[in-house]
């Protein structure tokens, strides 16, 4: 951690920021595991919304 002093004293702590690298585009079955996830999302919620639309009904 590093840490500096003012001049009345008051301390300031910094966390140790990270090393920063490149993001690499996802691989073809990773971009197909992003589509089954959007598509279960998307059942999901209108499920969850058709639910709820009829129970208030």
């Amino acid at each position: 951690m590093y840490t500096t002093v003012n001049e009345d004293g008051v301390l300031n702590n910094y966390a140790t920021e990270p090393k920063m690298y490149m993001a690499e585009y996802p691989a073809i079955w990773e971009q197909r595991r992003y589509v089954i996830q959007a598509a279960l999302a998307t059942l999901g919620i209108t499920t969850l919304v058709l639910i709820a639309f009829s129970v208030s009904l």
